[in-house]
C-alpha cells in the first residue's frame, strides 16, 4: 500500500461504504477424478506428498481467511494464516502439487510405463526436463497440472480481494480505527511464522488428494514451473523420484516474485497504524500477490510484469 493510498483509506471510507454493499491414511495415494477408469496406478513418495500438502494446505486456509471482521483478535488470527508459509518449501509444494495433478492423466500415466521399458528414460529427463513433455500423454498431462495452479490461484486471489475491500468496510466499525497494539512483536511474529516449515495435520493428505483430482485441465505452452512438474511426475512412475530432487528447487522467476511478496508484507505491516491497514496487508501481499505469483508460475515468461518492492514512508 502506498503512502497516498494510506493517507486517503480514512477519508475514502464513506464513500467505499456506500460502494460497497481425520488424516486419510488409508486412502489410496492416486486420486480418482470420479470419471471413467481410474488412471494406471503410479507411486507417489511420502516425500512428494508432503511437499504438496505444504502448498495444498496454505492455500486452502489463507482462502477461508474470513473478511467478516470484529475485532482486533480476527485480524491477528488472520495475519497468523496469511503469513504462515515458508517461500522455498512453498515453491517446492507448488512443483509437487502440480506432479501430482499431472498424474490423474491416465494417457500420461501409461505412456510413461511403456515408454520407460528396458531404456534409459529416468536419465534423460533428470538430465533434461523437457524431454518429458515428448512423452505420450505429456502435454494433456501438462494441462492438468497448470490448471489445478491456476484453479488454487483464482481461489486465493479471489479471497484476497474481499479481505482488501474489508480494510475499507470495516471502518464503520470504531475497534478498526485503533492502533495495533505491540506493533513490532506483530511484525516480529509474523516473520516468525513465515520461517517455520509446515507440518502435516490430521485431514491434509486428504484434501490434497481431493484438489488434484478435480483440478481440471489447460492448454497453452507449458512454463518451465509445469515442466518440471511434468518431469518430476514422469520419474515418480519410473519409479525413480530420487532423480527428480533437484525438479522442486527454487527458480529465479518464481522464488523472487514470491519472496518479494513476503518483504512487502512485511514493509506494510511496518508502516501501518490502525487494524484496518493490518487487513488491507493481508488482503494486498499475503494473499492477493502470493496468488499472482502461483498464477504467474503457470504461464512462459514472455511478458511479466514483477512484483516490486513497495514504498511505505508515513
Amino acid at each position: 500500500m502506498t503512502t497516498r493510498i494510506l493517507k486517503r483509506l480514512g477519508g475514502v471510507a464513506a464513500v467505499m461504504a456506500l460502494t460497497l454493499a481425520g488424516c486419510a491414511t488409508d486412502a489410496p495415494r492416486q486420486a480418482h477424478s470420479g470419471k471413467g477408469k481410474a488412471p494406471p496406478a503410479a507411486d507417489v513418495s511420502d516425500r512428494m506428498e508432503t511437499q504438496a500438502m505444504a502448498f495444498e494446505s496454505f492455500m486452502r486456509n489463507a482462502r477461508a481467511i474470513d473478511p467478516a471482521f470484529s475485532s482486533a483478535g480476527d485480524v491477528s488470527q488472520a495475519l497468523q494464516v496469511g503469513a504462515s508459509h515458508e517461500p522455498r518449501q512453498f515453491e517446492a509444494g507448488m512443483v509437487a502439487y502440480a506432479a501430482m495433478a499431472a498424474l490423474q492423466e491416465p494417457g500420461f500415466v501409461s505412456g510413461v510405463q511403456r515408454a520407460g521399458r528396458g531404456g534409459d528414460l529416468a536419465r534423460r529427463i533428470s538430465a533434461d526436463p523437457s524431454a518429458a513433455l515428448d512423452l505420450p500423454g505429456a502435454r494433456a498431462a501438462a494441462g492438468r497440472a497448470s490448471a489445478a495452479l491456476s484453479r488454487q490461484a483464482e481461489g486465493l486471489n479471489d479471497s484476497g480481494q474481499r479481505v482488501k475491500k474489508a480494510a475499507y468496510a470495516v471502518q464503520r466499525q470504531s475497534w478498526s480505527k485503533a492502533k495495533v497494539s505491540n506493533p513490532s512483536g506483530r511484525l516480529a511474529q509474523v516473520k516468525r511464522l513465515s520461517t517455520v516449515a509446515y507440518r502435516p495435520e490430521n485431514g491434509d493428505a486428504a484434501h490434497l488428494r481431493e484438489a488434484v483430482a478435480s483440478g481440471g485441465r489447460g492448454g497453452g505452452s507449458p512454463s518451465p514451473l509445469v515442466t518440471r512438474a511434468v518431469a518430476l511426475a514422469a520419474l515418480s512412475v519410473l519409479g525413480d523420484e530420487g532423480r527428480g530432487r533437484a525438479l522442486t528447487a527454487s527458480d529465479p522467476r518464481t522464488g523472487s516474485c514470491l519472496r518479494l511478496a513476503k518483504l512487502n508484507l512485511y514493509q506494510c505491516l511496518a508502516s501501518a497504524g490502525p487494524q484496518y491497514e493490518d487487513i488491507y496487508c493481508l488482503g494486498q501481499h499475503a494473499m492477493m500477490e502470493t496468488s499472482r505469483c502461483v498464477a504467474d508460475a503457470t504461464r512462459t515468461p514472455v511478458r511479466r510484469t514483477p512484483v516490486t518492492k513497495a514504498s511505505y514512508v508515513r
